[in-house]
């Protein structure tokens, strides 16, 4: 159908930094035809969005969709703090609380304006099944595109690792069911509603063998590479301890370094390290609110965007974040840039770039990200004749500013995913019922 959202102040996103005070979006069969203002073409569908700002879809870049079971644990732990207190917890997940789980997580997200999500699981208990289907399916059904990773563990605690040996798995295992799941899901090209990547969970829980066999896996596929890199200064230790070297050398030495990866955090990497994801076009998932709450510290942001390093977004997972808000990532980023480096080391409209069209070039994906002629047809819609915009002459500026805030209208391919401030293809209220059911069985 050929719909046309008009009367909107429309941030393209584009290299120019386009944006058009009075604009309109032209969409057909899922794809933006064109972006203008003045004279609109005719479409089957005229939306008027009456003034709101309309951005790209916001990317999320790293999640741990599980998590949304076990909010508010740990509360004043360090990362292995937490971790150690949580990982048995996390040992009875099944695919029906991980389908409720990621309902959730998928809803706030999309309430928050994010169109597609990457979710970073890697636990996985032996014996249960069908965990990666489920989060799957609760995508498909909410209507957001899922980039979902087979991740793993497979140093347990009795060899050095982190996590209880009951969560670790057998290389093979992992393999063989990471291929499986390439094979059955993912969706290789342009508009992709499902894909898979492939995610070692840390220095600190996967072995090297586990690691290269991961890369090697993922390349003859043609997917992406991810894990968790340099969160915090205890990483930092055990690396130089186990292998006598940084989290960053580290992954170099594993051949881990290129276009295809990116790492989560980051918030500890050298000046040396810096110039190597640089220069080999390694990505990093900044996650501001969960560094800070986990008192990881903050990453030099401003620093990898100068040298050149791709950056996007994560709202982490919802057991160090809480809140699976992209929009409210994108003010954090802002926040913690100034409160590191000051107020010019990163401009609002920066920030939102980040959670956009940063997120899309992390993910390998330049289908989305902006809304651009040939591009899929993921865009926010935000209104602004509420309270918390009135004065603010600067629309954009004040939507980060002044985040979250909950998106008007979400369209995805085109087709609507939250209109009015709801969830179009779900009730709310049903998803947080049965999450709560399923969060009781992780009580303490």
């Amino acid at each position: 159908m050929k719909r046309l959202f008009a009367n909107a102040h429309v941030v393209v996103m584009d290299d120019a930094g386009t944006e058009l005070p009075t604009g309109w979006v032209f969409v057909d069969d899922g794809v933006i035809q064109a972006v203008g203002d003045g004279g609109e073409p005719e479409a089957e569908d005229r939306v008027d969005l009456g003034g709101a700002v309309v951005t790209p879809g916001l990317v999320n870049t790293h999640h741990h969709l599980y998590q949304t079971l076990t909010r508010a644990r740990a509360q004043q732990a360090n990362l292995f703090g937490w971790l150690r207190e949580l990982y048995p917890v996390w040992a009875g997940i099944d695919a029906e609380a991980e389908y409720a789980a990621a309902r959730t997580g998928l809803a706030e997200l999309a309430l928050s304006g994010c169109t597609t999500v990457f979710d970073h699981h890697y636990v996985f208990p032996r014996g249960r099944k069908g965990l990666i289907e489920a989060e799957v399916q609760a995508a498909r059904e909410l209507g957001v595109r899922i980039v979902a990773s087979r991740g793993s563990m497979d140093l347990g605690v009795s060899a050095g690792g982190l996590p209880p040996d009951e969560l670790v798995e057998e290389i093979d295992d992992v393999l063989a069911d990471t291929e499986r799941l390439v094979g059955s899901l993912h969706e290789p090209g342009p508009g992709a509603r499902v894909q898979i990547a492939v995610a070692p969970c840390s220095p600190f829980s996967v072995t090297r063998h586990l690691m290269r066999e991961s890369a090697s896996l993922a390349r003859r596929h043609d997917l992406m590479l991810h894990t968790h890199l340099a969160e915090t200064v205890e990483e930092e230790a055990y690396c130089m301890e186990l292998y006598g070297c940084s989290p960053a050398e580290y992954l170099a030495d594993l051949g881990w370094l290129g276009g295809d990866v990116w790492c989560a955090h980051c918030v500890h990497l050298s000046p040396e390290a810096t110039a190597d994801f640089a220069g080999s076009h390694t990505g990093v998932a900044h996650c501001p609110t969960s560094n800070l709450r986990l008192g990881a510290g903050v990453a030099p942001v401003r620093a990898y965007l100068d040298a050149g390093i791709r950056v996007g977004l994560g709202v982490d997972g919802s057991a160090s974040n809480e809140r699976s808000d992209l929009l409210f990532e994108v003010k954090q980023a802002l926040l913690a840039a100034r409160g590191r480096s000051g107020p010019e080391a990163m401009t609002a409209r920066e920030a939102l770039r980040l959670g956009t069209r940063g997120g899309a070039s992390v993910l390998g994906r330049d289908d989305i990200g902006s809304l651009e002629p040939g591009k899929c047809a993921d865009l926010a819609v935000w209104r602004t004749d509420g309270l918390e915009l009135g004065g603010a002459d600067d629309l954009v500026a004040g939507l980060v500013f002044s985040a979250p805030h909950r998106v008007d209208r979400l369209v995805v391919g085109g087709e609507d995913v939250v209109r009015g401030g709801s969830l179009v293809h779900a009730d709310e209220a049903d998803i947080a019922r049965a999450q709560r059911l399923q969060a009781r069985r992780f009580s303490t």
